[in-house]
């Protein structure tokens, strides 16, 4: 990746820094300038990404309303949508008393729209999308911006473990699962961690101040 200098002298936080679109993101912000600071569950995917930029994931779970447990709801809601907010709160002073703040959360299609199967990863991302809508608005005569990433399915580990969970309530092998989740993305492909990277990157750029309360789907048409 061509380095630039356009985040040069600016501080970016990632949360689930360690893999995935969060790994992504830390290596597009710091070629991009940027000094990176990584937080996430697991110390060792964090210290492969300090290392290579000098410097929590989300959770989801797949079963039938009406066999979805509490602890499940509890856990997913903490880690998608409580989180967000407990992050966003205590970054508020830092990011509106520098120009150009940016906020940007990942969130999901399932955010934009229902998903069978998935009613607590929906309910949360659907939260976090509120609660981006619910920041843009009350900040917006600040020099801070909020806005949401909703990318559909992602070539992730997270998709692995979709896959995973799949083939064990089915017949289905890994990797039948793997295609199936690939096919309910219009583009009949996962997106690849780098095409919501680089939606971060122009998101937090200073010629991006007046975007501002945007759900940006990065889902191949999904959602069209």
């Amino acid at each position: 990746m061509a380095e630039t200098n356009w985040l040069q002298g600016r501080h970016a936080l990632i949360t689930g820094g360690g893999t995935g679109i969060g790994a992504s993101i830390a290596t597009h912000l710091h070629a991009a300038g940027a000094r990176i600071s990584v937080l996430g569950r697991r110390l060792d995917p964090l210290a492969d990404i300090a290392s290579t930029t000098q410097g929590t994931a989300g959770a989801g779970d797949s079963a039938p309303v009406g066999h979805t447990t509490r602890e499940s709801w509890d856990r997913i809601i903490a880690t998608n949508l409580t989180s967000a907010f407990d992050c966003a709160q205590a970054a508020l002073d830092d990011l509106t008393s520098q120009e150009d703040g940016r906020m940007v959360f990942v969130a999901s299609v399932a955010g934009l729209k229902g998903a069978a199967y998935a009613a607590p990863y929906s309910a949360s991302k659907h939260g976090m999308v509120g609660l981006m809508r619910s920041l843009a608005a009350e900040f917006a005569r600040t020099s801070m911006t909020v806005n949401a990433v909703c990318p559909s399915f992602v070539d992730t580990p997270m998709v692995d473990d979709s896959a995973a969970r799949i083939a064990r309530v089915s017949k289905r092998s890994e990797s039948e699962a793997r295609e199936a989740l690939k096919a309910m993305n219009a583009s009949g492909r996962l997106v690849h961690p780098d095409a919501v990277a680089t939606m971060v990157l122009t998101l937090c750029l200073p010629q991006s101040r007046d975007v501002n309360g945007a759900a940006i789907a990065i889902d191949g048409g999904t959602t069209a």
